[in-house]
């Protein structure tokens, strides 16, 4: 049997230093109160040394185990961000959701589609497969990112960050959802309402926001968004939810006003509840109206999930090294890990799943 001690060592020993890291990054704790858990490592310490006397004796089992449990999980990661690379590189331009707009032969059913994707920065490659493999598209359509962020809870207002592709009234939109690690995604009922609820309040605020700055929505076509508005975004969230978080009590008892607001260098819009004296301009009101009752009827149509199978394979031309760790490992590790409809809750009777082939 082998001896266990330098695992169980090794394990508080980490947990001690990503506590530490923690409090001084994430909890933004002072290094003097950081510096309390010293001591503590220290002893740690001192316990390892003890254990790694037992090496030889059976200590490296698990050691060895470790050493497996690292290389899966780099190959993981290494495979996955080649795959958001390989998305990022062939996401899908604008121009071509115009010419989707003008294609009589795409048919518009009653609905609304949501396409799941990790691609914060763009219209997913697979959206094109979609539409080859089924010629026709719901009447709204809405791209979904879930996104995790080092925070315990992220509150409901704060959660969603749209963002409508040109031109407006093809209705597609782009949605990332922000979650804690204490959030739970919970029934498709329950995310189905808030992303419908949230969305009819991203309209009112965006119309009232275009016809304050004194712009028209239905003459004159925007500026072309920036590519990288929502790049790194990700990397945002943890900045943005902070300080929302420090500011919310003060927020929510002084504002009276409109409470969308446009998250620096980013151009996502934040939609927050308005308050009940917030008044939009007249000319606004029944487009806004219309819309409203557009999404409540295709509401009323039901939601479909829909969900890429993408297939990464080696490219022909790369290293034996690479085809190796793609066509094996991976494909191994995937067959044998969570399905991603299971782990987000997705009813299978709303499922539709299209595949396409990822060479990286």
């Amino acid at each position: 049997m082998f001896n266990a001690g330098i695992a169980v060592v090794c394990d508080m020993l980490i947990t001690t230093i990503l506590v530490s890291l923690i409090m001084l990054v994430i909890w933004k704790k002072s290094i003097w109160v950081v510096a309390l858990f010293l001591p503590v490592g220290c002893i740690e310490l001192l316990y390892l040394s003890s254990q790694l006397t037992k090496f030889t004796k059976g200590g490296f089992v698990p050691l060895l185990l470790a050493f497996f449990l690292t290389i899966f999980m780099g190959i993981w990661h290494y495979v996955q961000k080649e795959r958001y690379m390989f998305e990022l590189k062939n996401k899908v331009s604008s121009e071509y959701v115009r010419q989707l707009a003008n294609n009589a032969n795409i048919n518009r059913i009653p609905g609304i589609g949501l396409l799941y994707s990790e691609l914060v920065q763009g219209i997913p490659p697979i959206f094109p497969h979609f539409i080859a493999s089924i010629p026709s598209i719901h009447s709204i359509v809405v791209f979904v990112s879930i996104k995790a962020i080092p925070i315990a809870t992220v509150a409901l207002e704060e959660r969603f960050l749209f963002r409508q592709e040109w031109p407006r009234e093809y209705r597609i939109f782009r949605c990332v959802v922000r979650h804690g690690y204490r959030d739970v995604l919970g029934d498709h009922v329950v995310f189905e309402s808030q992303l419908v609820q949230q969305l009819k309040e991203f309209i009112r605020q965006e119309s009232f926001m275009v016809e304050s700055e004194g712009t028209t929505t239905g003459e004159q076509e925007p500026i072309p968004a920036n590519e990288d508005e929502m790049a790194d975004m990700q990397q945002g969230f943890s900045s943005t939810i902070n300080v929302t978080s420090a500011q919310e009590g003060k927020a929510r008892t002084s504002s009276s006003s409109a409470s969308a607001r446009v998250i620096p260098d980013q151009g996502a819009i934040v939609v927050s509840r308005a308050s009940s004296d917030s008044v939009q301009p007249l000319g606004v009101t029944k487009g806004v109206e219309e819309e409203i009752k557009f999404i409540e009827k295709a509401m009323e149509s039901g939601v479909v999930y829909m969900l890429g199978e993408a297939e990464v394979v080696a490219d022909p031309k790369s290293s034996i090294f690479n085809k190796i760790v793609v066509n094996y490992a991976y494909s191994f590790l995937r067959k044998n890990f969570r399905e991603g409809d299971k782990s987000m809750a997705i009813p299978r009777n709303k499922l539709l799943k299209v595949g396409m082939t990822y060479e990286i």
